[in-house]
């Protein structure tokens, strides 16, 4: 089974994320949880950095996944 993976936006496309989603979230429940931590760590540090957010995330199953930008698909 290939993983299930999500894409966290971001205003800039060289600063989107992609993690793999833990097997034991639903797609809405995977949602909501990394919603919740990268608020926690929004509130918790205001000069956080995109670490303290990967090191958040992994500590709760998601993973960090690299990827990079192919061609235009329009």
């Amino acid at each position: 089974m290939s993983p299930r993976l999500m894409l966290l936006p971001a205003k800039k496309a060289e600063e989107m994320k992609i993690v793999s989603v833990p097997d034991d979230f639903d797609i809405r429940d995977a949602h909501r949880h990394a919603t919740a931590l990268i608020a926690s760590v929004e509130e918790d540090d205001p000069d956080y950095d995109w670490d303290d957010i990967a090191i958040v995330l992994e500590e709760h199953g998601f993973e960090v996944q690299e990827f990079m930008f192919g061609p235009d698909l329009d």
